[in-house]
C-alpha cells in the first residue's frame, strides 16, 4: 500500500486552491489499495458522480464505500467533509427574516434539502407582513413521495397563530417539475387554507440546484 503525498506537498507549497478536485479528494482518501494511488481512487469516485462535486455530495457513506479503495472509515471522512462544506455554505447565506420572493424560500431550504436521498415536506409559517414565524418539518418519506397530512399542517399553523404559510418539499430525482400528486395536494391545501383564513402563498419544490415555485408558474388556484 502506497501513500500519495504529492497533492499534500503541492498544497503546502502553492496553496489549497492550486489543487484540482481529484487531488483534493486524494488528500481525504489518503491511501490507495495495492496497485492504485489515492489519486486513482479519487478519479474513480469522481467518475461515479459524473465528475460533479454537487452530485458527489449527495452520496451516502455506502455510496463512497462502493468504490474500490474506500472503506467505511474513509467513507465517513468523505461524508464529514461534504457536511462541513454544506454547513459553511449555510452560514455564509444572509439570515432571512422576511420572505419577499420565491428565491428567498429556496435559499433558506436548499442547503438542508438539496442533497437528501429521500423526500421531506416542510412548512414555512409567516406572521403578517411575511416575517418568518417558524420552519416545521411535517414528514420524511421515500424516494418518490412523503406524507403531508392537512390536519397536521393546519394544526401546527393554527397553534402558532400563523398568518400565512409556504409549502416546501424536495425531489431527490433532481427534476423540479411538479407531479400530478404535488398539484392535487397543493390545491387541497389551498382550499383548506381559504376555509380557515390561513392562505397558502406558495409551494416550492427544491431539486438540487433548481427549484419550481407554484406562485411564479401560475399554478396556485
Amino acid at each position: 500500500m502506497t501513500v500519495d503525498i504529492r497533492p499534500r506537498e503541492r498544497m503546502l507549497l502553492q496553496g489549497v486552491k492550486s489543487l484540482n478536485d481529484a487531488e483534493l479528494l486524494a488528500i481525504l482518501i489518503g491511501n490507495g489499495p495495492t496497485g492504485k494511488t489515492a489519486h486513482d481512487v479519487a478519479l474513480d469516485l469522481l467518475d461515479l458522480a459524473g465528475d460533479d462535486l454537487f452530485e458527489l455530495g449527495k452520496l451516502l457513506p455506502e455510496g463512497y464505500a462502493s468504490v474500490n479503495g474506500i472503506g467505511r472509515a474513509r467513507a465517513s471522512v468523505l461524508s464529514a467533509a461534504m457536511e462541513i462544506g454544506r454547513r459553511r455554505m449555510s452560514l455564509e447565506r444572509p439570515k432571512t427574516t422576511k420572505i419577499a420572493t420565491s428565491k428567498d424560500v429556496y435559499l433558506k431550504f436548499v442547503d438542508r434539502l438539496s442533497d437528501l436521498p429521500h423526500e421531506e415536506f416542510w412548512i414555512l409559517l409567516l406572521r403578517r407582513s411575511n416575517h418568518i414565524l417558524a420552519e416545521i418539518k411535517i414528514s420524511s418519506g421515500g424516494l418518490t413521495g412523503t406524507v403531508a397530512d392537512p390536519k397536521i399542517i393546519f394544526g401546527r399553523a393554527l397553534a402558532l397563530r400563523a398568518a400565512a404559510m409556504v409549502l416546501i418539499h424536495n425531489h431527490p430525482s433532481g427534476n423540479p417539475k411538479p407531479s400530478h400528486s404535488d398539484i392535487a395536494l397543493t390545491n387541497n391545501l389551498i382550499e383548506a387554507g381559504k376555509f380557515l383564513d390561513l392562505p397558502v402563498l406558495d409551494h416550492i419544490i427544491v431539486a438540487g440546484r433548481q427549484y419550481v415555485s407554484f406562485a411564479d408558474e401560475g399554478l396556485l388556484t
